[in-house]
């Protein structure tokens, strides 16, 4: 088995509620309306060319305090800031580990990649910051193709870059609408709510 995992509310914790609320107590001064700025900063088509490697870090920070009347300087001081604010998630890690040493014995994985949409700042961030990457055999952000989930062009990408065959490729993610898009691809796939649960969810579904 291949199991592909997704870095953010997976393996990296992603709260933008928060970030938000912390940014701009002003402007997201009730859980509602940090809420809803968050999601016009990271929902917004700008964010998402960021994450597909079309915007530069600079042209994001214009469009967003322009668009949303945001201070600049506090703006640019989110952005830059969110590759600090991926904090490993514990549980996941140890399962990325295990995963590890029962690949080195044989033990039922094939291979272990990641398929995570990430601007390329905090893609080489976290390259640069965190060893157990180096668990992985590959994997694609999507800040380096240009593509993002949960457009089936990336998944394929994965598939073809590393000849995972989809009935025996395991796909983990924190959005349904990416879990789906793997799926019917015929891969196998884990809408994963809770990083905590995951273990179980493993051994209970793939006897790992």
């Amino acid at each position: 088995m291949n199991v592909v995992f997704d870095f953010g509310a997976v393996l990296f914790t992603w709260r933008p509620v928060e970030i938000v609320a912390n940014a701009f107590p002003e402007r997201a001064a009730t859980p509602a309306e940090a809420t809803q700025l968050a999601q016009a900063i990271f929902s917004h088509e700008d964010w998402q060319d960021y994450d597909r490697g079309l915007l530069e870090m600079e042209v994001v920070v214009q469009r967003l305090s322009g668009r949303l009347a945001l201070d600049h300087a506090a703006v640019q001081t989110l952005v830059q800031n969110i590759g600090a604010c991926l904090v490993p998630i514990a549980a996941t890690v140890t399962v990325l580990q295990s995963l590890q040493a029962r690949k080195q014995m044989g033990e039922g994985i094939t291979g272990l990649y990641f398929l995570s949409n990430m601007p390329r700042p905090y893609a080489r961030e976290l390259e640069q910051a965190h060893t157990f990457l180096q668990h992985f055999d590959g994997g694609i952000f999507s800040g380096d193709v240009r593509l993002s989930k949960p457009d089936p062009a990336i998944y394929q990408m994965l598939q073809s870059r590393y000849g995972l065959q989809p009935e025996n490729t395991l796909f983990i993610d924190d959005l349904h609408a990416n879990v789906q898009a793997a799926q019917d691809l015929g891969w196998q796939g884990i809408h994963l709510t809770d990083p905590h649960s995951l273990a179980d969810t493993l051994r209970h579904r793939f006897s790992l």
